[in-house]
């Protein structure tokens, strides 16, 4: 399965990399975060809940528009 994460806040490649790390420390979770566009691309192996995704990068100090 796969997702597209729409986080808003991010402004640098550190930012990216924060989230990206967080995503991945997720069991099951493969991200690979897109900074110009503003979008994390998330590939589930296990079934993870988009609560659980929102509070990776929550914790970050980023926004969720969108989990689709």
């Amino acid at each position: 399965m796969t997702k597209t994460i729409r986080i808003e806040g991010m402004s640098c490649s550190h930012c990216a990399a924060a989230v990206e790390r967080a995503l991945n420390a997720i069991d099951g979770v493969k991200a690979e975060v897109d900074l110009a566009g503003g979008t994390a691309a998330v590939t589930l192996s296990r079934e993870v809940a988009d609560d659980v995704l929102r509070q990776a990068v929550e914790e970050e100090d980023f926004t969720v528009l969108s989990i689709a």
